[in-house]
This record gives structure tokens, C-alpha cells and sequence, in this order.
């Protein structure tokens, strides 16, 4: 059995995104990253990570495998990533200031509660196409 200073089965360990351009993934990820908690990990020719105190991490990589340009949430596939994002002052604050690291705000009409009346949240998505959804507590 797993002590609490353990890993837990189940529990994420990293996930590893392939995109077009490192650079803007690095100005976008890295800003958002960063206020959510994550501190810079790794760093290589092709990615840099992040990670957070509990050790799962996140990488942005321009692999040489790539086969595509460009990210597209509405197809099969991975559709968005979730974080929680603090208090609804806390995800106001990331909502205000995203569009200068190159993230924009969808379903703006519904925002924030474009989850529902009883979800507070922000769906952006960077210039690549990927979408995060910042989860606020209530």
C-alpha cells in the first residue's frame, strides 16, 4: 500500500502536448503555468515543462514527429484541459490579463458561467487551438 508520501495509482503523472510553435506555446503556457502554481522544470531543444508541488508536470513539445500545424479541440481527440483556478477574484484576474500572453476568451456571451449557472469558469484557447478550462471554487 502506497504511503502518503507516495504516488498514487490513477493520479496523473504528466501530460505532453505536441505543438506548431514552441516559442508562442512557451509565452502562452508558460504564463498560465506559472499562475497556476507551476514552476518551470525542463528544458530542451524541442520543450520545456512545468511542474507542480505534487510533481505532476506539463510539457510543450515541437517534436520532429510532428505531422500537423495546428490543434483542433472539436476533433477527435483531446478537447480541453481543466485547472482548478482559485477564487472567482483569482479567475478574474487570469481572464483579464490572458489575452497579453496569447490566450483568448470563448463563449465570451455565456462568460462565466458558460458551464452552467452553478459552474464558474473561463474556456480559453491559445493561438494554436488549444482550449483550458479555469475552474473557479465556490
Amino acid at each position: 500500500m502506497a504511503t502518503a508520501h507516495e504516488p498514487q495509482p490513477g493520479v496523473l503523472h504528466h501530460i505532453e502536448l505536441w505543438v506548431p510553435d514552441l516559442t508562442r506555446a512557451t509565452r502562452s503556457w508558460g504564463w498560465l503555468l506559472g499562475a497556476l502554481g507551476a514552476q518551470p522544470f525542463q528544458s530542451w531543444e524541442h520543450g520545456r515543462s512545468w511542474r507542480w508541488a505534487d510533481g505532476s508536470y506539463l510539457v510543450v513539445e515541437r517534436s520532429p514527429a510532428l505531422t500537423g500545424d495546428r490543434h483542433e479541440r472539436r476533433a477527435p481527440g483531446l478537447n480541453h484541459l481543466a485547472f482548478w483556478a482559485g477564487s472567482p477574484a483569482e479567475l478574474d484576474a487570469l481572464v483579464a490579463e490572458a489575452p497579453a500572453h496569447g490566450w483568448s476568451l470563448l463563449f465570451g456571451d455565456r462568460h462565466p458561467f458558460a458551464g452552467g449557472p452553478d459552474h464558474r469558469a473561463a474556456y480559453l484557447a491559445d493561438a494554436d487551438g488549444y482550449e483550458v478550462e479555469l475552474v473557479a471554487r465556490t
